[in-house]
């Protein structure tokens, strides 16, 4: 099943071309990895298949329907319930205990507090965080911050998970801890878009992508 499909999509800054007549597509189960040097595209690729930013022209279509760019009140739906995501710096509320920073988008979608209670502690357990929860994210280590903001992604249980560099900021021990992670949501049915510049990344993920000068090539 086909979950985001992106067909000829070019963006510019000013005078820049970041994205020349892109094409992808992304379906369940998928595990894919893109590639390439700084300045290449990718996370403006990232940005537009997350409804972060709008493409210049080309279509979008997720679950095979087109998404008006814009459509606004829609694009922030498919945020919020079907798109996860997940970046180097965690993105973590350092105020609020892990259990909240978990639950975050449970709070905008007005689950009442006992259904948020069971969530949390289910993709806690999961993610192998449950002792976590009455601590603060500036007591946690970098890995433990990072499966933080997993189980975040995880818990509106999305389509699709994009992450952005997301061991970038981590040891090479808790990397490998990480990636195994991915691979198991990833069995579990939850498709994986990863950009990055590893190697060690590249070579778990079934599909490669290498990006250049706005275009993408299959490796993998």
């Amino acid at each position: 099943m086909t979950i985001i499909k992106l067909k000829n999509i070019s963006k510019k800054f000013k005078e820049r071309v970041v994205l020349n007549n892109l094409s992808i597509e992304i379906s369940k189960g998928d595990m894919i990895c893109i590639m390439g040097r700084s300045g290449a595209g990718k996370s403006t690729l990232l940005n537009i298949l997350g409804l972060l930013d709008t493409a210049d022209s080309g279509v979008y279509e997720y679950n095979n329907k087109e998404i008006d760019s814009g459509n606004e009140s829609l694009k922030a739906k498919l945020r919020r319930d079907k798109i996860g995501f997940v970046v180097q710096t965690y993105a973590l509320i350092n105020q609020k205990k892990v259990f909240d920073n978990i639950a975050l988008p449970l709070y905008f979608k007005r689950k009442n507090k006992r259904e948020i209670k069971q969530l949390v502690e289910s993709i806690s357990r999961k993610i192998g965080i449950f002792e976590l929860l009455n601590k603060y994210p500036y007591e946690l280590s970098g890995g433990e911050c990072q499966r933080v903001a997993i189980a975040r992604a995880l818990i509106r249980e999305p389509d699709i998970i994009l992450a952005d560099e997301p061991t970038g900021a981590l040891d090479e021990e808790t990397e490998k801890e990480i990636l195994t992670l991915f691979e198991k949501l990833n069995k579990q049915g939850v498709a994986i878009l990863i950009v990055t510049h590893n190697q060690m990344i590249a070579d778990v993920c079934k599909t490669v992508y290498l990006m250049s000068e706005g275009k993408i090539a299959q490796l993998k």
